[in-house]
């Protein structure tokens, strides 16, 4: 690229307008769309799913496909139109200039080559370098994104990494060629929150290390404040809110980016005295878009005769950095007014014990051959599990991949049996019961809610015969009217219209289809119900209805929810005590507030400080775990986070390396499974800090 310059902006893109062909209609996913990132600048953007976040990025790398097509205005990189350029002139751009990494790792690796042959060939296509140097680059750049033993690496196939590395190699592999603009789509959400936090922070050295410029895409606001110098807020296919992160975050300006913000859980949310509020009504399909202001039909401003009467245009706001809004109403609105608080309700008492488990343990052999042969080896699934959960509690279960959260969930539904251990539910044994033989009470007691709702549905049948199928398994109602009745007030429980009984799970939203699968859970009258990341595929705006509605049915049914999640800030907000988990094992059990200030373990520590949060006051002591969580097949001896604690020089004699910690009880019946004296944990200070307004 020759004759531009530098002060001017890398990518500027003006009143793009994108659109999607179908033999029926024309479906317009991008308008008026425009936003300008500065050289070594990083620009967010976040909305929700359908946006047009994604679909921004693939036109920037001119990919929309067969029936994609750039209906209107411009996008220029480095003064260049990309719109109007040749496939062979975008061939020499794409990849050398613009690098775009994805969500999904695995997508962008050939799982058939070596990950050093797949480096090398960026180079070697791009800037036609020698095999030879084309590897000693790749080496370099694999020892840049902070893998260990890069050698190794370099002759690994791609499924011999955990997800980490492989989303470090797809780094790797897009700053092979030192481009100038890095696109990232949502490059951290199928990772823990730990892996996450290595992988932000990778990006931003990268980023000012190579001068490179990003576009990170992302519905998660934390990760923004971590990452971005500038944000940019989409809503059904244009730009709502722009301007500096810490502006838009503090000073918005949008009723859209305040009613994202009321919907996420930041420190002081509690689902009792400060509940979430949740955004009313359902995002607008992009054929079915109102007249005037997109947002208007959800927004609490909304006035007609004003927001509903023709095209809204982005407006600048004073005195701001290049803070801009596309709100007709926005100096009308008195922006620190405080919100209308939702339904408060009392915390419930704690009720009887309905689940307890005692030192269970679930062991897996596996044979050590590549096609069955070999030693058998034990994978030490759950180890010692000992906890119990009362009528009206949420305990939630946290820990990164492998801990063992998926396994005790399958134990206690029945889909597997306990090694050695107790599970009583009420008052009846059931850790060497499968599913099959148990009888149908038990199993309409104890139900679960899964974390893809696109998947437990069945796409050839309605949504209300669906749960009147659960109702006849669980034996509920007389006869079919009865059924019928009861499949209606399951619907109003999960606050879905009446009408949705006849629709068929293809015409649901997500957040709509989460609520079939809780309503059918409940179908059987469920005491005790787990809920296995029943949030984590949703938008933040569907999150925050989803877990006010368990919440709500937990207060009606008096029901024991077990959360399984890695998201802790949705953990503070809901749950009443927390159990953490790692490799297998129980480090930390306590009420919520105890869990969440210390003394924590060190595991907790880490994970806390890991966790992004959508706050400009909030300070955060920064603990990135180096390495990965160790094999269960091949646990490390003694404690088993010994490989990865900051803390185990404090611990004198090499005990963390030989010796299993024994459970320590402090105060409040709080426990941490730890080598360190109670004087140690005593003296931890908060990894989490708000500062005073």
């Amino acid at each position: 690229m020759t004759d531009w310059d530098p002060s001017k902006p890398i990518l500027e893109i003006e009143n793009l307008s994108i659109s999607f062909f179908t033999r029926l209609r024309e479906i317009p996913a991008v308008m008026d769309f425009s936003c300008t990132v500065m050289p070594g600048e990083s620009m967010g953007l976040v909305g929700e799913s359908g946006c047009g976040k994604s679909t921004v990025a693939l036109a920037v790398m001119r990919d929309l496909g067969k029936n994609g097509r750039i209906t209107g205005g411009s996008i220029k990189f480095k003064g260049r139109d990309l719109t109007h350029m040749t496939e062979d002139e975008l061939r020499h751009i794409r990849g050398s200039e613009i690098a775009m990494i994805y969500q999904e790792p695995m997508a962008s690796l050939n799982p058939a080559m070596r990950v050093g042959d797949q480096l090398a060939e960026v180079p070697m296509i791009h800037q036609a370098m020698a095999r030879a140097d084309a590897l000693k680059l790749a080496r370099q750049i694999i020892a840049d994104v902070r893998l260990p033993d890069p050698d190794r690496i370099l002759r690994a196939y791609p499924h011999q990494l955990s997800g980490g590395q492989q989303q470090r190699i797809v780094i790797a592999m897009a700053l092979m060629a030192k481009p100038a603009l890095l696109i990232l789509d949502e490059p951290t959400t199928a990772l823990d929150v730990t892996v996450e936090a290595g992988i932000v922070d990778l990006v931003k050295d990268l980023g000012s290390k190579y001068g490179t410029s990003m576009l990170f895409i992302s519905h998660n606001l934390g990760l923004i404040l971590d990452v971005c110098d500038r944000l940019c807020v989409m809503y059904s296919g244009e730009a709502v809110e722009t301007g500096n992160v810490t502006q838009v975050f503090d000073k918005m300006r949008h009723p859209y980016t305040q009613a994202l913000f009321r919907s996420i859980p930041l420190p002081g949310a509690d689902k009792n005295t400060h509940p979430l509020i949740a955004i009313p009504g359902n995002f607008p399909l992009p054929h079915e878009r109102p007249t005037g202001c997109n947002f208007g039909p959800r927004c609490d401003y909304f006035l007609d005769g004003t927001c509903n009467t023709g095209d809204i245009p982005m407006d600048p706001v004073p005195t701001h950095d290049r803070h801009a809004t596309r709100c007709l109403r926005w100096k009308d609105i008195d922006w620190d007014a405080p919100a209308k608080v939702g339904k408060v309700t009392e915390k419930l008492p704690r009720g009887r014990l309905v689940l307890k488990m005692d030192d269970l343990k679930k062991y897996y052999a596996v044979s050590s051959g590549a096609f069955g042969g070999g030693a058998e080896k034990v994978v030490k699934a759950n180890e010692s599990l000992s906890f119990e959960a009362h009528e009206n509690e949420t305990l939630a279960i946290v820990g990164e991949s492998g801990c063992g959260k998926s396994t005790f969930a399958k134990v206690l539904m029945g889909l597997e049996t306990a090694t050695s251990g107790q599970i009583m539910l009420f008052d009846e044994n059931v850790q060497d019961t499968p599913i099959q033989a148990r009888n149908t009470d038990t199993v309409s007691k104890l139900q679960m809610v899964f974390q893809n709702p696109f998947d437990t549905l069945n796409p050839s049948m309605t949504v209300g015969r669906q749960i009147i199928r659960a109702l006849e398994i669980f034996q509920k109602g007389t006869d079919d009217a009865d059924r019928v009745e009861r499949m209606l007030v399951l619907l109003d429980m999960v606050k879905l219209p009446r009408a949705f009984a006849d629709r068929m799970p293809r015409q649901l939203s997500g957040g709509q289809k989460q609520r079939v699968g809780i309503a059918r859970a409940f179908a059987g009258g469920a005491k005790v119900v787990v809920a296995d990341e029943p949030v984590s595929a949703l938008d933040v705006s569907v999150q925050a209805a989803v877990t006010d509605l368990l919440m709500d049915i937990q207060r009606e049914n008096h029901t024991t929810l077990l959360f399984i999640s890695h998201d802790l800030s949705i953990v503070r907000y809901l749950s009443d005590r927390v159990m953490v988990m790692y490799l297998g094992h129980v480090v930390e059990l306590g009420t919520t507030d105890q869990v969440f200030a210390p003394p924590y373990h060190p595991y907790t520590e880490a994970l806390l400080s890991a966790v992004p949060i959508a706050d400009t006051r909030v300070k955060k002591r920064r603990i990135v775990l180096e390495g990965d969580i160790p094999s269960a097949m091949n646990p490390p001896p003694g404690c088993p986070f010994q490989t990865r604690c900051r803390w185990k020089t404090q611990v004198p004699g090499g005990l963390c390396d030989t010796v299993l910690p024994p459970v320590q009880v402090l105060a409040g019946g709080h426990q941490i499974k730890c080598h360190l004296s109670a004087e140690a944990l005593a003296g931890m200070e908060p990894v989490i800090t708000i500062a005073a307004e």
